[in-house]
C-alpha cells in the first residue's frame, strides 16, 4: 500500500472522528483548513464517506455545514459474559432463518459484541449455541444488493427507486419511501409510501429484484 493511500486512509478515519465530536456542521473551507488539504480534496473524501454508507448531510443556516447523525456510533455499553453470549445465539438464528433483511449490519454488530468476550466466554457462547434449536420456516431469499440499499433508504429516510415484479410476473419501476418493515415466518414486506401513486402500499422484499437510491 503506497504511502498516499495510507494518509489518505487515515485521514477519512480522522475526518469521521471529528465530525461524530462535532455538536454543529462543519464547512469543507475548514475541514479543509484543519486536515491541510485542499477543498477539492475534502470533497472527494466526503463522497468517499458517502460511499461507504455513512450517514452524512449538508445542513444549512447558522452553524450549518457537514454534520455526521449523532445515531451513527453509540457510546460504550457494557455487557456482561451471559448477556453477550445471549444476544451472539440470537443474532446468529436471527441471521440463519433471515429474520431481518439487514443480515450484513447484524454481522458487523454481532463481530464486536463476540470481540468484547473473553476466550473463556467465547467457550461458553460456542457450547450454548449448539445447545439452542429453532424450528422455523426461513423467509424467502433476497439480493444482498437490494438488502443494502433497502436498509440504507429506510435508516437515512431517503426516496428508493425499485424494480418490482408482482404475482403476474409482471415488472415494473416504482420510486417509494419506506415506512417500515414488516417480517413474518414466511417473507418481508416493505411498508411503503408511492411516490408515483401517492398511495400506501406493501411490497414483498423478495419481489424487489434491483433498488437504488435516488
Amino acid at each position: 500500500m503506497s504511502v498516499n493511500v495510507v494518509q489518505r486512509t487515515e485521514r477519512l478515519f480522522a475526518l469521521v472522528e471529528y465530525l461524530r465530536a462535532r455538536r454543529t456542521g462543519v464547512t469543507a473551507e475548514a475541514l479543509a483548513e484543519r486536515f491541510e488539504v485542499t477543498i477539492r480534496t475534502i470533497y472527494r473524501d466526503l463522497d468517499a464517506l458517502r460511499r461507504a454508507a455513512l450517514p452524512l448531510a449538508a445542513e444549512r443556516g447558522r452553524g450549518g455545514g457537514y454534520a455526521l447523525d449523532k445515531s451513527y456510533c453509540l457510546p460504550p455499553v457494557n455487557f456482561t459474559a451471559r448477556e453477550a453470549a445471549l444476544l451472539m445465539a440470537l443474532g446468529q438464528q436471527a441471521i440463519a432463518l433471515r429474520w431481518v433483511p439487514f443480515t450484513n449490519t447484524l454481522t458487523k454488530a454481532l463481530d464486536k459484541v463476540r470481540a468484547a468476550l473473553g476466550t473463556s466466554a467465547q467457550r461458553e457462547l460456542l457450547q450454548r449455541l449448539d445447545e439452542l434449536k429453532f424450528v422455523d420456516v426461513p423467509a424467502l431469499p433476497v439480493d444482498e444488493k437490494v438488502r443494502a440499499a433497502v436498509e440504507r433508504a429506510w435508516f437515512e429516510r431517503q426516496p428508493l427507486c425499485i424494480t418490482y415484479v408482482n404475482a403476474k410476473a409482471v415488472e415494473t419501476k416504482r420510486r417509494i419511501r419506506v415506512l417500515g418493515v414488516i417480517m413474518n415466518r414466511h417473507e418481508t414486506r416493505l411498508e411503503a409510501h408511492d411516490l408515483d401513486s401517492q398511495e400506501h402500499r406493501h411490497f414483498r422484499l423478495d419481489r424487489i429484484v434491483a433498488a437504488r437510491m435516488l
